[in-house]
């Protein structure tokens, strides 16, 4: 199947990623607006720093987007949040849409 369809990334969101820490808080790259499909369902997820932190939304967005930990995401509610983990889920070539999950605070 190759890439998620377009079709399903229904939402606008806005990345700034993280790209470190200076002496007066987190350091963000450049803006982009990505399309996504924006899930807003409360689960737990493990940080990665091994703790158990509760997720209120997911984006899904083609692989490749650049959103690691820390990277702060504006929904289209307009609501600002911070991303808690990122997974590249590739099919490996089977029929499945190949996509990036991104679970947010």
């Amino acid at each position: 199947m190759g890439a998620v369809p377009g079709w399903l990334l229904r939402h606008q969101v806005r990345i700034e990623p993280h790209i470190g820490d200076g002496a007066y808080g987190p350091i963000y790259g450049p803006e982009a607006t990505v399309r996504a499909m924006v899930d807003d369902t409360v689960r737990i997820v493990r940080a990665p720093t091994g703790a158990e932190v509760t997720s209120s939304s997911t984006i899904y967005t083609r692989r490749g987007v650049v959103c690691p930990p820390g990277s702060r995401v504006t929904l289209p509610s307009g609501r600002r949040t911070t991303a808690i983990t990122t997974a590249d889920r590739d099919g490996g070539g089977l029929p499945t849409p190949d996509h990036q999950e991104v679970t947010l605070e």
